[in-house]
């Protein structure tokens, strides 16, 4: 008879999204994981297999909570712009913890993906969804008038991805903060 397990995998993979995302993949061992999870390592091994299996699905988790919020303020009904303007002033204006916290996914980016190609997938992949987030949000903007003519929707949202993702690694600083808020709204003028 097949033992049932004795925590929740869905409670624990939550956890351990928060000690990746705190610590990043090489700084958090499998001693922080068992002690974080509060199960033992080889319940740890069997649910989610090894670290990196267990790294690269707790990063799965961000980009699904985090695509869903955008998708939610980007896509509300109405004028398009001021969600658009709405987010880049959220990266540009977090609190310190949250801005030295950063993003997971840019944590990831710089950390992992220059020599893990499953891990560089996944930012990719995450980096494409922002950008047709933004540039679907852009091309309504466009439609209902709300930008000048002739500006490219998906352009504009490429270079809101590159500076959002720009803003989280500066935010990781001490003084991050005047500079992120500085860029976004030279950035938000190319919307006028």
């Amino acid at each position: 008879m097949a033992r049932t397990k004795e925590f929740d995998p869905d409670a624990a993979l939550q956890a351990a999204l928060e000690l990746f995302w705190q610590r990043g993949y090489e700084a958090t061992s499998m001693a922080d994981l068992v002690e974080r999870l509060g199960i033992a390592r080889a319940s740890l091994y069997a649910t989610f297999g090894s670290k990196r299996e267990l790294y690269l699905r707790a990063l799965e988790r961000y980009c699904e909570q985090s695509d869903s919020a955008r998708l939610d303020d980007l896509s509300q009904p109405g004028p398009a712009l001021p969600a658009v303007r709405a987010l880049v002033r959220q990266y540009a204006t977090a609190e310190e913890g949250e801005r030295r916290l950063g993003c997971f996914v840019t944590n990831t980016a710089v950390e992992l993906a220059p020599h893990d190609p499953a891990a560089s997938r996944r930012v990719e992949a995450s980096f494409d969804r922002l950008e047709t987030l933004l540039a679907a949000a852009l091309a309504r903007a466009a439609a209902q008038g709300e930008l000048p003519a002739g500006r490219d929707p998906r352009a504009l949202a490429r270079m809101l991805v590159v500076l959002l993702q720009g803003i989280r690694v500066v935010g990781k600083t001490t003084d991050g903060a005047p500079l992120a808020r500085d860029a976004a709204e030279q950035a938000l003028a190319l919307l006028d």
